[in-house]
């Protein structure tokens, strides 16, 4: 994900919390399958309580890539992102629970499910963000062609920051699809010191840029609450995983 937006929420003093790591050893590249239990409640916190029983999930299996394990018929997509294709670098430890809504499954799922494909037939990173790159120039892949956005509500997720490095963050948003509008067009200030005010990211390209929109503190509070148990299974999974007490 763009280093821009970490780089304002950083600046609109949201609380960050960080296990760092060097992104360089091979070692670290290799993708381990998540418990399927945890990674369907994971995928789905992303969601707001009541859409999650109609959502389709889909779980990823390192040797294949993602693969449906939940039909639902809301027209909503969910997982777990486990690779950041537009840092050209690949790592173990990346976990970006989202969901989708219809357009967004009809548009940018299939860049999320190539992406993983690709990196199982072991194109590097550099090759990788390369050809989206190149697949979104020739209109292999397209922007959304309706208003719509992708649910991230979850109670955290694991990702790059400004630093270099990468962090685990208590970060519920909503991003709603804004193909090559900049934050001159909306007249956004990302480093406003509230935390109300809209902002716009570019994932990568142009056409995956959305208008981000955080949860309130006390919505944020209210979501860290109601998935304790799910913070704890994520904390007892994996130590990067894990916010301070």
């Amino acid at each position: 994900m763009n280093t821009k937006f970490f780089l304002a929420i950083t600046t609109i003093n949201l609380v960050v919390v960080g296990i760092s790591a060097s992104p360089s050893r091979a070692a670290e590249t290799t993708i381990e399958q998540m418990p399927a239990k945890l990674e369907t409640q994971f995928a789905q916190s992303a969601l707001p309580p009541e859409m999650r029983d109609k959502a389709t999930v889909y779980l990823l299996d390192p040797a294949k890539g993602y693969q449906r394990s939940l039909q639902g018929t809301s027209g909503v997509t969910c997982l777990v992102s486990r690779t950041e294709w537009d840092q050209a670098d690949f790592r173990n430890d990346i976990y970006v629970p989202f969901c989708y809504d219809a357009e967004g499954s009809k548009t940018f799922l299939k860049v999320i499910m190539d992406v993983a494909t690709l990196r199982v037939q072991g194109m590097s990173p550099v090759a990788l963000k390369a050809e989206i790159v190149k697949r979104y120039k020739n209109r292999t892949y397209k922007a959304p062609e309706k208003s719509g956005l992708s649910y991230m509500a979850a109670p955290i997720m694991r990702t790059w920051m400004p630093d270099g490095n990468v962090h685990t963050m208590p970060m519920p948003h909503l991003m709603f699809y804004a193909p090559n509008i900049t934050n001159d067009d909306i007249g956004a200030v990302p480093a406003s010191s509230s935390n109300f005010s809209p902002f716009v990211i570019k994932d990568g390209v142009a056409e995956q840029s959305y208008i981000i929109h955080l949860v309130g503190e006390s919505e944020k509070a209210k979501i860290l609450a109601d998935e304790k148990g799910l913070l704890a299974a994520l904390c007892t999974y994996r130590a990067s995983l894990c916010l301070p007490h």
